[in-house]
């Protein structure tokens, strides 16, 4: 189940972008981190903990919130608009 319900901006154009694989869509002008949370239950597990995470600041500051690209980069999903196309991935290998 989504963390976040969308109650307004549902007549922006649709944006779909994949998420862990995964076909979604978004709304024109929606960061990262709300086209995520408007289909997912987290933004990420911890590195640390292994607990849900969901952004944090809202701003960019606090490093809360990367994910990565298919080809590896990492972006900040609280400050990175959402593309058509964009393929993200918030799972990572798990730790030897």
């Amino acid at each position: 189940m989504a963390l976040l319900r969308r109650l307004a901006r549902q007549e922006l154009p649709l944006v779909s972008f994949t998420l862990n694989g995964e076909a979604c869509l978004g709304r024109a002008g929606d960061t990262v981190l709300t086209a995520i949370l408007t289909q997912s239950d987290r933004l990420r597990l911890s590195d640390f903990s292994g607990g849900p995470r969901a952004g944090f600041c809202q701003m960019g500051a606090c490093q809360d919130c990367w994910v990565l690209t298919t080809d590896g980069e990492r972006i900040r999903a609280c400050t990175t608009a959402l593309e058509p196309g964009m393929n993200l991935r918030t799972v990572t290998e798990p730790r030897s």
